[in-house]
Formats: structure tokens, sequence, C-alpha cells
């Protein structure tokens, strides 16, 4: 149980000391709203993976393999990752807002091929607006893939991680070890989950209680935040 305890809270301190983890994923929870658990899921799924697949190449084919060029590079990728997510967040916001400033009416004739976010508002009387915000499904598939894929690179990038997994190598039995890195995973997850589940909730309440000034803000400083910390890991690797 002590070691499972000390896997967990090292995953906790690894992933809220990181701001590039935190702003990988802020600009697509708050865009998938009450699903953005899946977000913090897909991040923690691929960072632990990344973190494991490095883990391994270093242990079997450091002599081979440059181990560290390979984690060199993945950071500059995480650094454009970053600066992708962030503009897109950014565009998304741009073309919500020119949307939601025109009066419009769908035809639908075909299957959707595009996932989109609505935002219907209903008059019911002249003192009551009522304002319903959907998501779809495909939207936030979409976003889980993105964050799953980020997670990987991000776990493979850089050698803080293999110091965070260092602790499961000097354990004196495999079991010990398998223990640590199984609360390293749990700790990672839930955590992440429960910072994009915060994130999406405040989206959702903004959008439903007509607080849209903040929610735009809200998204504008989640975009702006990916960029300037992409920008600074591109910045420092050079």
């Amino acid at each position: 149980m002590l070691t499972f305890l000390i896997g967990f809270i090292a995953s906790i301190a690894h992933v809220v000391t990181g701001p590039d983890h935190l702003a990988a994923v802020t600009p697509l929870a708050i865009d998938s709203r009450k699903k953005s658990w899946m977000i913090g899921l897909g991040w923690g799924i691929g960072h632990t993976s990344g973190m494991l697949l490095i883990g391994l190449l270093f242990v079997l084919f450091k002599q081979v393999l440059p181990i560290e060029a390979l984690s060199k590079h993945s950071e500059f990728i995480i650094g454009f990752l970053l600066i992708g997510i962030g503009t897109w967040a950014l565009f998304r916001m741009y073309r919500r807002h020119v949307h939601g400033n025109k009066p419009h009416t769908h035809f639908h004739e075909e299957p959707h091929l595009y996932a989109h976010v609505h935002h219907h508002t209903h008059q019911i009387s002249p003192s009551h607006e009522h304002v319903h915000e959907h998501v779809h499904s495909g939207t936030v598939r979409k976003n889980a893939l993105t964050a799953l894929a980020v997670g990987v690179v991000h776990g493979f990038a850089g050698f803080s991680h293999l110091f965070a997994l260092l602790p499961s190598l000097a354990l004196p039995t495999v079991m010990d070890s398998i223990i640590y890195v199984t609360g390293f995973a749990i700790g990672t997850l839930s955590t992440m989950v429960l910072f994009a589940f915060i994130l999406g909730i405040v989206a959702f309440q903004s959008a439903v209680k007509n607080k849209l000034i903040f929610l735009k803000w809200f998204t504008i400083g989640g975009g702006v935040l990916a960029i300037l910390i992409g920008i600074y890991w591109i910045w420092s690797g050079v």
C-alpha cells in the first residue's frame, strides 16, 4: 500500500507541476463541456503509455538507440502541438462568435460529416430566455483522440519522465515495481480526469447560464496559454 501511495502521489506532483501538461488539455476540455473527463482520460492513457515506452526503450536499447535525441525531438513536437491546439481553440472561438451573431436556419438533408457545437436559444416568454448547450459526441471523440496522441508524445518527451519512473527500478521485487507503476498510472489518470472535468463543467455552466463573455475569455485564455507554453518549449529546446 505504501509503494502504491508513493507512486500515486509522485504522479500527482508530476502532472500538476508540468504547465505543458495542463495547457495541452485545457482548450480541448473547455470545448468538450460535460464530457471533458474523456479528454483527461485520453491524455492520461497516452501520457502513461508514452512514459512506459521511453522507459522500456531506455532499459532495453540505451546502448543502441539515441534515446536522448529522440526525447529532444519529442519536446519540439510537443511545442508545435501546443501551438496547434491553442490556435485551433482561438479559431473555434472566432468561428463560434461570428456564427452566433448571425441569424441562421439549418436544413439537414444529409447525415453530419463534421462534428460541431450548436448553441440553441429558445424564446419561451418576453422575460425568459432558455439556452440549450449541446456538444456533438463526434466532437468529444475527436478531442479525446487528440488528447490521447498528445499524451503519448508528452510521455515520450523529456528525461524528467524517466526520473519519475526511476524509483520503480530501485524497488526490491518486480511486484513492488509493478505496484509503483500502477499507482503512478492511476494517479496520472485521476488527476487529469479531475482537472479536465472541472474545466468542462465551468465552461458548460457558463454557456447554460448565458455568461458568454466569461466563456469567451475563458476559452481564449486556454488557447493563449497553450500557444505561449508551446513557444517556450520550442525556444528552450533550441
